[in-house]
């Protein structure tokens, strides 16, 4: 059985939730679960790629929200921050003028997702570009950009708490790289 405290991705869900993840894992069908519905990661794999992929996205919804001057993968950030992406935005005066950089960063272990899961961290930090906090018009807008957001959220915290209880990756960067190389 897995551990109770093994599941703190699904920490804020009903606990009738919890328990099904919990019993998937145990059971050694969560991974055949999520393949099913998820069969294959993504082709981003360059912090230039996720930057196209990232703008193409902002482009559709937030035309008017200002620049992003850098995006990239970053994989200091899940150890360091327990953060999955951010968004961050500093100001700098320069000469008499005010220079405001945003950056998104998403975690590398995105690398080896799924589109949707990608999509699903990069809506996210895009909604922060709007909303600052994690509230009620926040959450309205990361739905408004991708209709399943809540489905993917749970999915993929669903997939964490599975890569966190076996330490088995269900998607690989090798694979994908073959299919396209």
């Amino acid at each position: 059985m897995v551990p109770r405290g093994s599941v703190n991705y699904l920490a804020g869900y009903p606990e009738d939730l919890a328990a099904q993840v919990r019993r998937l894992i145990a059971e050694g069908r969560m991974a055949s679960v999520l393949l099913k519905k998820y069969p294959q990661a993504h082709a981003v794999r360059t912090d230039r790629a996720l930057y196209d992929y990232v703008h193409e996205i902002k482009n559709v919804y937030l035309r008017n929200a200002g620049q992003l001057s850098k995006v990239a993968f970053d994989s200091k950030l899940h150890v360091i921050h327990n953060a999955l992406g951010t968004h961050t935005s500093i100001s700098r005066v320069q000469g008499g003028n005010l220079k405001s950089k945003r950056e998104i960063r998403v975690a590398t272990v995105f690398k080896a997702m799924p589109t949707e899961f990608l999509r699903m961290i990069v809506v996210h930090e895009l909604a922060h570009m709007k909303e600052r906090a994690h509230d009620k018009a926040f959450y309205q807008l990361c739905q408004h950009m991708e209709p399943h957001y809540f489905q993917l959220e749970f999915d993929l915290r669903a997939y964490l708490s599975h890569l966190e209880a076996t330490g088995q990756p269900l998607w690989s960067t090798v694979a994908v790289d073959a299919e396209n190389g």
